[in-house]
């Protein structure tokens, strides 16, 4: 039941989203061929957690139906954001991969020239939508400026760096979670937080003072960690068929991951801690008198999925 209950939300957040992402290039820009490649990966299916979490947020939350069109343009940026950081990945002097969401590889449709423009183009294209949207809304300009935080050095970016400097090496599992809090985490707290953010036209002091930010972020970081955790084990213990992208690539350029590190065992006992973490901060909020039900089904998900 929990299975059918994810799919449906899937695809609620699918219907939900892909309007305001169609909305984002107009006609003449959609014939560049780098928008035709930044398009080629923003299109490639996927499961769109982000803005699934978006919407579980604001469900959740409670949030008043006038905000729903903001919530979705900031999750329309986040997704842009997302997919630039995809499509490098997958470069050759990053993790050169040929296979992402059941396709080929941006670079290997388009080229590596062109996927690196693309992923440029994506990232430009996204600031310029939050700096624009704070233009008309000028409450907005905190929540714009942690999304742009979430992508940089204190975030996505720094993650990469941590990560591509540790490969062949060793590294301790506080400097992983460290990775893994940035390169995976910044982004899920992007989605977790921004809508609530957005409901309360938040500056960065009240943002870091008020409570139910705090138990947001909390949830962000243990979802994070769980959805990677799950992503190390699905590496050694799928294939790409399923998986939908390579498997074995961790092994394969030296990457250390809490598989390596703890062991499949080890790896899986994590992600169950990480699940109970989750889960107290779910019981938290709804003590508080919030709606935690597509939450939790959103932690079910994270543990049996199999892609």
């Amino acid at each position: 039941m929990s299975g059918d209950s994810m799919n449906a939300l899937i695809l609620k957040a699918e219907q939900w989203i892909l309007p305001e992402l169609n909305s984002i290039f107009d006609s003449e820009e959609s014939e560049d061929i780098m928008v035709k490649a930044g398009q080629y990966s923003l299109f490639a299916g996927g499961k769109r957690l982000r803005p699934l979490i978006m919407m579980l947020t604001s469900a959740m939350m409670n949030l008043p139906q006038g905000l729903d069109s903001d919530v979705k343009y900031f999750a329309a940026t986040l997704e842009m954001l997302h997919t630039y950081s995809l499509i490098h990945d997958d470069l050759p002097g990053l993790d050169d991969d040929d296979l992402r969401r059941g396709k080929p590889t941006c670079h290997k449709v388009y080229g590596e020239g062109i996927a690196i423009l693309a992923g440029d183009m994506l990232l430009n294209k996204a600031m310029e939508r939050l700096l624009s949207i704070c233009e008309k809304k000028p409450g907005y300009i905190y929540t714009a400026s942690a999304m742009a935080e979430n992508a940089g050095v204190s975030g996505m970016l720094g993650g990469q760096s941590i990560d591509l400097a540790s490969e062949g090496k060793e590294i301790t599992m506080d400097l992983l979670v460290k990775l893994q809090e940035k390169k995976t985490g910044a982004f899920i707290e992007a989605a977790v937080v921004t809508p609530y953010y957005l409901s309360k036209n938040m500056t960065r002091k009240e943002a870091l003072e008020d409570e139910n930010a705090k138990d947001l972020r909390d949830l962000a970081s243990h979802i994070g960690l769980a959805f990677q955790i799950k992503d190390d084990i699905l590496d050694v213990t799928s294939d790409s068929s399923v998986l939908g992208k390579s498997t074995g690539k961790d092994a394969r350029d030296s990457k250390a991951t809490f598989v390596t590190l703890l062991g499949l065992g080890g790896a899986k006992e994590k992600l169950g801690e990480e699940i109970v973490m989750i889960k107290e901060i779910l019981a938290k909020l709804s003590d508080k008198g919030f709606d935690t039900n597509d939450y939790l089904t959103l932690t079910d998900f994270l543990v049996n999925r199999d892609r």
